[in-house]
C-alpha cells in the first residue's frame, strides 16, 4: 500500500481521536492510538517503539482516570463517598443508556443522587459536590486532549521531517 495513503489515514485518526477528545460521539484516544499503531507499523519510519508504549500507557492511564477524576474531585468540594460512586455509577449507566451524551449528564446525576441518598436534606451540597465533579471531568478531559495532541504532533513529525 501507498505510503502516503497511510500516512494521510493516520493523520486522520490522529485527528479523529483529538477531536474525540471533547466530543463523546468519537473514541477519542482510541482513535488516536489507532492512528499512532497505523503510521508505525504501516510505513518505514524511525519512529521509536519507545513512543508507542509512552502513548498506550498514556492512553490506559487516562482511560481509568477518566473514571477516577471525577469521583475524587466530587469529595474535595465536600462530596461523600455516596458521591462518589454515584459519579462512577452514573457515567456508566448514562454511557450505555443515553449515548452519546449520557455519560456526562449520567456522571452529574448520579453524583447528586448519591448525595441526596446520603442526605436528603442537604441539597448545597450536593451541587457543590457535583460542581467538583464536573471540574474533575475538565480535568479528564484536558489530560486527554494533551495526550491525543501530543500523539498527533509526534507522528506530524515522523511524517514531515
Amino acid at each position: 500500500m501507498d505510503p502516503v495513503f497511510i500516512d494521510i489515514i493516520a493523520l486522520v485518526l490522529l485527528f479523529a481521536g483529538l477531536l474525540g477528545t471533547f466530543l463523546p460521539i468519537l473514541p477519542g484516544l482510541l482513535l488516536s492510538i489507532c492512528g499512532l499503531l497505523i503510521f508505525k507499523f504501516g510505513t518505514e519510519n524511525t519512529m521509536p517503539m519507545m513512543y508507542v508504549w509512552i502513548f498506550v500507557l498514556l492512553t490506559l492511564v487516562s482511560t481509568v482516570l477518566n473514571y477516577v477524576i471525577p469521583a475524587k474531585t466530587n469529595k474535595k468540594y465536600g462530596g461523600t463517598r455516596y458521591g462518589s460512586i454515584g459519579s462512577v455509577v452514573g457515567t456508566l449507566l448514562g454511557l450505555f443508556l443515553f449515548p452519546p451524551f449520557g455519560f456526562f449528564f449520567g456522571m452529574l446525576l448520579g453524583v447528586f443522587i448519591g448525595e441526596l441518598l446520603h442526605d436528603f436534606s442537604d441539597t448545597k451540597k450536593a451541587f457543590n459536590s457535583m460542581k467538583g465533579a464536573f471540574i474533575g471531568f475538565v480535568y479528564g478531559t484536558g489530560f486527554n486532549m494533551m495526550v491525543g495532541l501530543a500523539m498527533f504532533l509526534v507522528v506530524g513529525y515522523y511524517i514531515f521531517f
